[in-house]
């Protein structure tokens, strides 16, 4: 395996964690939205990966089976757990019994997921400094 294709595999991986910070960052935030566009509260969403043959130029020329994989997020579905119910008949969302329907994030889980994607992206960020310094030190050889 080439530099590049440690690179693009690690970058690869970077820019799917980004993508489930996005996400996890995005049902913090709307963790109280009782009212969305479509109508009803906002339901909690997450990413789904899929690792993906990774395709380099030598691949295509020489037709071999894929060995190397990246990550790439594949789609961002709705959680279809049900609303949480809380009764609020002062709530202007609330329905004829005072019932509101609030979205179905979990606060915990949703920090979980934050921490974990951190973790992941320093993971990413630790494999492109490693290959990195293996091009340096290879570098350092080729000269002597």
């Amino acid at each position: 395996m080439d530099i590049l294709t440690a690179f693009k595999i690690s970058g690869s991986g970077l820019k799917a964690e980004r993508a489930r910070l996005n996400v996890a960052s995005m049902n913090l935030a709307n963790a109280n939205t009782t009212r969305t566009m479509e109508g009803g509260p906002y339901r909690a969403k997450s990413v789904v990966f899929e690792a993906k043959p990774l395709k380099t130029f030598r691949d295509v020329l020489s037709s071999t089976e894929d060995k190397l994989r990246q990550v790439e997020v594949s789609a961002v579905v709705e959680d279809k757990k049900e609303f949480k119910s809380v009764y609020d008949p002062s709530h202007p969302d609330a329905d004829e019994n005072g019932i509101v329907l609030y979205p179905n994030v979990d606060e915990a889980e949703q920090m979980v997921d934050i921490i974990s994607a951190r973790r992941g992206y320093e993971a990413n960020v630790a494999a492109l400094e490693a290959v990195k310094s293996m091009a340096i030190k290879a570098l350092d050889i080729a000269r002597r």
